[in-house]
């Protein structure tokens, strides 16, 4: 089997507000696919489209090759699904609650404390199995709801937001717990949180009103951030003209900027012409010159740069 999870040319409107604008995408066993966009963009409404939740205006979604619209059992037996602010049933505990969704999931009896056992060790449970849901944590209805996406150990796991409301160690070991069952199931991962794509996605799709506007690994999107490979001089002020001077001469140096300057000291950044590595020629210029660097270090992009770059509204967008 190829990809797991297929999404073929998904639209959706509201009206006048167009939502989702003809989303394609393909995850495979073993991909943890980073799914983001500003607020408003679509990805909630993708997800909902390719979980069944929702039925788009046009296209078509697929888990483990079985169409959701047309053979939605198949599919779904197959999927789990964490969705935003997931609703739990308040007077239940997680115990109850559980049971009540491997019923529905139709594990059999004699498999349910097993399944369910997993499932609260994996998410941490223990201590509240037992207590009513309307009383827990915000942390802790987000585990709940994690244990129902994984109860059933489907191979394709979607979840909106699934860090939402987790304190920072709750963080580390949500992540920690995807990045274990990677290898095995088609991970799709809405967030807001950039460093969760670095922490656990094995490749991240941004969209913006709607439509896909990068797609690619981490490494890959970061290599689009303007001061990604950039080399940071810190130099004696003094010498900011001969350093300057220096590099601007360089062929695969596109040109130096004077970052700030404080105590004698000047920071200056030189940024490399397509995309090339320039630290060693950096380090061997300033050599030749007998040019003194407090500091020298290749500048690593961002992804909150790269996101703002794509995302950028156009004036007069009539998007959600």
């Amino acid at each position: 089997m190829g990809a797991l999870v297929e999404a073929t040319a998904l639209h959706k409107s509201f009206g006048p507000i167009v939502a989702v604008d003809g989303i394609s995408l393909s995850v495979g066993k073993g991909e943890v696919l980073g799914f983001l966009g500003p607020n408003g963009a679509g990805k909630s409404t993708t997800m909902k489209m390719i979980t069944g939740f929702l039925e788009p205006d046009s296209g078509s979604s697929k888990i483990c090759g079985f169409d959701v619209e047309t053979e939605p059992l198949a599919a779904k037996s197959r999927l789990g699904y964490l969705p935003e602010g997931a609703p739990l049933y308040a007077e239940m505990t997680p115990k109850s609650f559980l049971n009540f969704i491997a019923e529905i999931r139709g594990i059999e009896r004699k498999a349910r404390a097993a399944k369910i056992g997993a499932a609260v060790e994996r998410t941490g449970l223990e201590g509240v199995l037992n207590q009513r849901i309307e009383t827990l944590s915000k942390g802790y209805k987000r585990r709940v709801g994690f244990a129902q996406a994984i109860l059933h150990d489907p191979a394709v796991l979607i979840m909106d937001e699934p860090t939402d409301g987790l304190d920072p160690n709750q963080k580390h070991h949500v992540r920690e717990l995807i990045k274990e069952m990677a290898a095995e199931k088609a991970i799709v991962v809405s967030t807001h949180i950039l460093e969760e794509v670095e922490a656990v996605c094995t490749r991240a799709v941004i969209i913006s009103h709607g439509r896909i506007v990068a797609d690619g690994t981490a490494e890959e999107l970061l290599r689009r951030a303007p001061n990604h490979g950039a080399v940071a001089i810190r130099v004696p002020t003094k010498t900011e003209k001969t350093v300057i001077a220096a590099l601007s001469g360089h062929k695969a140096i596109a040109r130096v900027e004077t970052v700030r300057s404080d105590n004698g000291h000047v920071d200056l950044r030189a940024i490399p012409s397509n995309g090339v590595a320039i630290v060693t020629d950096v380090a061997s210029l300033l050599h030749e010159k007998g040019i003194t660097v407090s500091e020298l270090f290749v500048e690593r992009g961002k992804l909150d740069d790269v996101f703002r770059e794509v995302t950028i509204e156009p004036e007069g967008a009539n998007h959600a």
